[in-house]
C-alpha cells in the first residue's frame, strides 16, 4: 500500500454535468483527510504539458451549481503512446503528487488503466459522462441532467407539435448507448423510440405509422444519434416520402444536452463519488471507477468498466412498448 500526500485530479473527453461538483467533492475531501491537492488543466494534455496547479478549498467556492469544467477538457493523442504517458508522469513525480483521480468516461478510463499498469501512481476514475453508459455503476454523472434537458426541450416542442398536428423526430445523444432516449421516450411519452440496442425495421416503423395516423393528433417520436437508425433526418426523409398525410418535422438536440446547471441528483452523485474516490486513493487503490450500484458505492476495475456492456433495463423497455398504444 502506498502513502498518499498528494493527489491531482483532472477533466477528461466530452464535458457533462456535475463534473465541476465532483472536482469540488475531490478538492475539499483531499484537503479534509491532510492531502495536498492540485488541479491538472485540459485533461491529459495537461498532465504532459505540465499545466498543473496547486488548489485551496477557496478555489472550488461557488462551482458546484456551474456546467462544464473548470479544468477544463481536451483530448490527447499523444498520450495515447507510452511515451506520451511517460512525460506525464515525470510531471508528476516532479511535483510529489502520488496519487491521480481522473473523471471522465469509456475513453478517459482506458488512458487510466494503461497509465496505471506503466507507472507506479495509483489511479481512480469517477463516471462523468452523460450516456450513462458505463458498466458497474447505475448512474454516470450528467446523465440526468442531460434527460432533464431532453424532456423540457420535448416538452415545448410537444405544444408546436400539438398546434399543427405534427410528426416530430427528435434527435439525442446516445450513438451506442439508449440510456437517454429510452427514459426520456417514457418521460415525454412519445409514440415510438428507436435505439442502437434494439432492431428496428422501416416497416415496422411504417405499420405504427398506418395504425397511428387516424387517432393521433400530433406525435413524437425519439431518435438516438448514430448510424443504426440513420439519424432523425434520414427517418424522417424516408417518411414523409412514403407518408404525406403526415406534417413531418426533425429536431436535433445535440450539445445542449451536454450544457446547464447540473441537477439536484448530479450535484449528490458527483459529490458522493468525489469523496470516495479520494477514500479509495487513500485506502491504497488504484486502476478502479468509483461507482454506485442498488445505493451502495462500488469499486469496479477499469477493463471491466470499459470492455462489459451495460444492459437496457429490460422493464422499461417493456413499459414503453406498453405506452405507446
Amino acid at each position: 500500500m502506498k502513502n498518499i500526500n498528494s493527489i491531482a485530479v483532472l477533466t477528461s473527453g466530452g464535458d457533462s454535468p456535475g463534473m465541476n461538483a465532483a472536482i469540488r467533492a475531490v478538492v475539499r475531501s483531499a484537503i479534509y483527510y491532510n492531502l495536498k491537492v492540485y488541479g491538472v488543466y485540459e485533461g491529459y494534455k495537461g498532465l504532459i504539458e505540465n499545466n498543473i496547479c496547486e488548489l485551496k478549498s477557496s478555489d472550488v467556492s461557488n462551482i458546484i451549481q456551474r456546467g462544464g469544467t473548470i479544468l477544463r477538457t481536451a483530448r490527447c493523442d499523444e498520450f495515447k503512446s507510452p511515451e506520451g504517458r511517460q512525460k506525464a508522469h515525470q510531471n508528476l513525480k516532479e511535483k510529489g503528487i502520488d496519487g491521480l483521480v481522473v473523471i471522465g468516461g469509456d475513453g478517459t478510463f482506458t488512458g487510466a488503466k494503461f497509465f496505471s499498469q506503466e507507472t507506479n501512481i495509483p489511479v481512480i476514475g469517477i463516471p462523468g459522462t452523460i450516456d450513462n453508459d458505463l458498466y458497474g455503476t447505475d448512474y454516470t454523472i450528467g446523465y440526468d441532467t442531460a434527460l432533464n434537458t431532453v424532456v423540457e426541450a420535448v416538452d415545448k416542442i410537444r405544444d408546436t407539435a400539438s398546434a399543427h398536428n405534427r410528426l416530430f423526430f427528435i434527435e439525442v445523444m446516445g450513438r451506442d448507448a439508449g440510456f437517454i432516449a429510452l427514459r426520456s421516450a417514457i418521460a415525454v411519452g412519445a409514440e415510438a423510440a428507436l435505439l442502437p440496442e434494439v432492431k428496428t425495421h422501416y416497416e415496422e416503423l411504417k405499420e405504427f405509422l398506418l395504425a397511428n395516423n387516424s387517432h393521433k393528433k400530433s406525435s413524437i417520436i425519439i431518435v438516438a444519434e448514430g448510424e443504426r437508425h440513420g439519424g432523425a433526418y434520414n427517418i424522417a426523409e424516408r417518411v414523409e416520402k412514403d407518408h404525406p398525410e403526415y406534417n413531418v418535422r426533425v429536431s436535433v438536440l445535440g450539445h445542449m444536452q451536454r450544457g446547464g446547471s447540473p441537477s439536484a441528483f448530479d450535484r449528490v452523485m458527483a459529490s458522493r463519488l468525489g469523496v470516495s474516490a479520494v477514500k479509495a486513493l487513500i485506502n491504497g487503490h488504484s486502476a478502479l471507477m468509483c461507482g454506485v450500484l442498488k445505493n451502495e458505492d462500488v469499486l469496479v476495475p477499469f477493463k471491466e468498466a470499459i470492455k462489459d456492456t451495460k444492459q437496457l433495463n429490460q422493464a422499461l423497455l417493456d413499459i414503453n412498448k406498453i405506452l405507446t398504444i
